[in-house]
Formats: structure tokens, C-alpha cells, sequence
């Protein structure tokens, strides 16, 4: 009889949804809709479970079933900030990663070692950059910029870079686009270095093409 209730239901839920299409066609509709179902599920499986439990046990099911409902009745209706607060608390544990403040603006802890460093999309392959204000432009390691397509064996280093440790030769290219977030920036001229690094260097030519950039209470903020 339980299973034919829920049949009978849902036949009549489909039925209805074809012949009112428009009753379902904001998502308050379609969130009410589940509600109710799962309420009819928890009433018409406690009146089954209630025959062979006694009254005690089904009100004990029939609570748990009303606080599971409770509990993703709430995580539905606040994803969103509880989306914020899950990629704040990731942000911290992983500084490179960052955290998404509104529409535009992306939030990046200090890292242990007093640096920033941000994980970014480079023509859609992930590449971990450290900031560096110091720093005209973009450097790419060559392990990195294999990884985005660049050959470092067939590329001309006709460049020279002053860096710590010494003069380097460099190889100009160009990037498609950076992705961190909602920030997007296209067509930036970069280099490739000659010599190993430890990572890329992400310097002022992006810096400078966003809204604003600033460091603030031990992080480092970028506005689209």
C-alpha cells in the first residue's frame, strides 16, 4: 500500500507538471515541491514503520526525519553563503587558492614565509605564481611554460634579465589570457626564463591592468 501511495504520488505530481508548466518554473516552486514530498515520504513511511514499532520508536523516526529535512532545507537555502565561508576557511589553509569576495574581488592570505602566491588559469592550464611587485612583467619558469605549450628548446632567448642571481637570458611570448577568479585578463606579453626556477613570477604588466590591487590586514586583495 506504501509503494502504490508513492507511485499514485508521483503520478500525479508528473500529470500535474505536464498539464501546468508554468507552476513549477521558479526555483521557490520546484524547492516547495520537494519539501512536500519528502514530507509526504516521512508521514506515509512513518504510518508503515507505525504497525510494527511501537509509538515511542515512531516518534523518535519521525523526529530524525523532521531534523534531516530541517538540516538540508537550510543548507539549500544558504549555499550561498556557506559557499563563501567554505572557500574563506580553504583560503587560509591554502593561501594559493584564494577566496572570492563578491563579484570582483579575489582575497589571498600571506603565506607562511611572509609571500604571496596565486594559483591562476593561464590559457586554461593552472599555474602557481608568486607575486612580486618588484617585478615589470611576467616570468615563466620553463617547467611552466611547457606546461601552458611552449617549447623552451625551440623558443629564441634574445632577452637578458637582472635577477639575484645574475643576468639571465629570457625568451619573449605571449599569454592568452590569466584567469584568478573572476578576474580575467587577455593578451599579455610574458617571458620565458632560460635557467630553472623555483616558480613563475607574476609582476606589474598584470597587476597593473586591474581595477586595483592592495595588501591589507596580512593579505593581498585584486579588484576586477
Amino acid at each position: 500500500m506504501w509503494l502504490a501511495l508513492v507511485l499514485g504520488a508521483g503520478a500525479l505530481v508528473a500529470f500535474l507538471a505536464w498539464r501546468f508548466p508554468d507552476a513549477l518554473y521558479s526555483e521557490q516552486d520546484r524547492v516547495r515541491l520537494v519539501y512536500l514530498v519528502l514530507l509526504l515520504v516521512l508521514v506515509s513511511s512513518s504510518i508503515l514503520v507505525g504497525r510494527r514499532l511501537r509509538l515511542r520508536g515512531v516518534a523518535k523516526a519521525a523526529g530524525l526525519w523532521a531534523f534531516i529535512i530541517m538540516v538540508l532545507a537550510l543548507g539549500y537555502a544558504y549555499r550561498l553563503e556557506l559557499g563563501a565561508i567554505g572557500e574563506r576557511v580553504l583560503g587560509e589553509f591554502l593561501p594559493h587558492r584564494g577566496s572570492v569576495l563578491g563579484e570582483n574581488e579575489v582575497r589571498f592570505p600571506v603565506g607562511a614565509d611572509g609571500h604571496f602566491r596565486i594559483e591562476a588559469l593561464v590559457d586554461g592550464t593552472p599555474i602557481r605564481f608568486l607575486v612580486d611587485t618588484g617585478a615589470s612583467g611576467i616570468v615563466l619558469s620553463p617547467a611552466d611554460a611547457r606546461r601552458i605549450g611552449f617549447d623552451p628548446d625551440e623558443l629564441r632567448f634574445t632577452g637578458f634579465a637582472e635577477t639575484a642571481n645574475g643576468i639571465v637570458r629570457t625568451a619573449a611570448v605571449r599569454l592568452g589570457s590569466i584567469e584568478i577568479g573572476p578576474i580575467r585578463v587577455d593578451d599579455l606579453p610574458a617571458s620565458v626564463n632560460q635557467a630553472a626556477m623555483r616558480g613563475s613570477l607574476l609582476g606589474m604588466s598584470f597587476l597593473e591592468r586591474l581595477r586595483s590591487f592592495e595588501i591589507r590586514d596580512g593579505a593581498l586583495i585584486l579588484r576586477r
